[in-house]
């Protein structure tokens, strides 16, 4: 049985606009699409309003239906189911998200700047699930081409821009990386890998033992990437592979590089603890701060 990628809904222009990148990664993939919206239950003294209480379950079972039909007009081929529950969208979504290959959830700009807002919701998700979570916010450029349909869609017919993956070459990752390139090798597109690395501080060196040092540094870094892409090069002989080494903030470099990108994937260690769970600094600052689609990828 052929899986599906899950959409979070909500009614927000970002939700709607992560299910119609969602439809067109299902479309990629070849799976189908389930669109999930979860209907928290008003406090008892308005759910029991005469108008009030009415309005608003009818308007969030309208939300997943109504997007449904959306898709399936702009997306023909892709198979769409709408899901409509009752529950704490957090804590639905996670248990729905064990049986889905990737789940997508829209998320705000932030107001004046270039980057994501990350929610409650969608923090909950990311760290308490081992599924791959895409965050998509409304007007994403997942094309080369800024080519928009009169409904303000980019076109499927335009083409991608390059995959980024940010890749720390002392803990690759076989989980992260075959994610990656296999984004690129759906899109028909490179696959930029960066790998940030800390410089020595200046104080404990004279200048031209810095420089020195400095270069060594850089060239032994940039091996290295070359040598852990190595496997992964031959295994996908169709991606072209851009490596990207240099000294400073792999958050950084990573949001900055973001807007050439069609996505942009990052990895997180799967932490249980009975403090609770995290996402990862990088992974954090990432998706606070990237103007691409974010996907966060769980690793052991």
């Amino acid at each position: 049985m052929l899986g599906y990628i899950m959409v979070g809904l909500d009614g927000s222009s970002e939700s709607r606009a992560a299910a119609e990148w969602a439809a067109r990664e299902a479309k990629l993939r070849g799976l189908s699409l389930r669109l999930v919206h979860v209907w928290e239950p008003v406090p008892e003294p308005m759910a029991q309003a005469p108008l009030l209480g009415p309005t608003l379950q009818h308007w969030s079972e309208r939300i997943p239906r109504e997007t449904a039909e959306g898709i399936r007009s702009r997306h023909p081929g892709v198979d769409v189911k709408a899901v409509h529950l009752t529950g704490l969208p957090g804590d639905v979504l996670v248990d729905l998200a064990g049986d889905a290959e990737l789940v997508v959830l829209g998320s705000r700009g932030l107001s004046g700047i270039g980057g994501f807002m990350v929610g409650s919701v969608g923090q909950a998700v990311i760290a308490r699930t081992e599924v791959p979570v895409a965050l998509v916010r409304a007007g994403e450029q997942a094309v080369d081409e800024h080519t928009m349909d009169p409904a303000g869609i980019p076109s499927a017919a335009t083409p991608f821009r390059a995959v980024l993956l940010g890749l720390d070459t002392r803990s690759p990752d076989d989980t992260v990386i075959t994610f990656a390139f296999e984004e690129a090798a759906r899109r028909d597109t490179a696959l930029r890998v960066l790998h940030a690395w800390s410089p020595p501080p200046y104080n404990i060196y004279g200048l031209s033992d810095h420089v020195s040092l400095y270069d060594e540094l850089a060239r032994d870094h940039a091996a290295e990437l070359t040598e852990t892409l190595r496997p992964w090069r031959h295994k996908y002989p169709a991606v072209e592979v851009i490596e990207a080494s240099s000294a400073g903030s792999a958050a950084d470099q990573l949001a900055n590089a973001s807007r050439d990108a069609s996505l942009v994937v990052v990895g997180r260690r799967i932490r249980r603890s009975r403090f609770g769970v995290h996402i990862g600094p990088v992974a954090h600052a990432v998706l606070h701060h990237a103007v691409a689609p974010v996907a966060v990828v769980a690793h052991a």
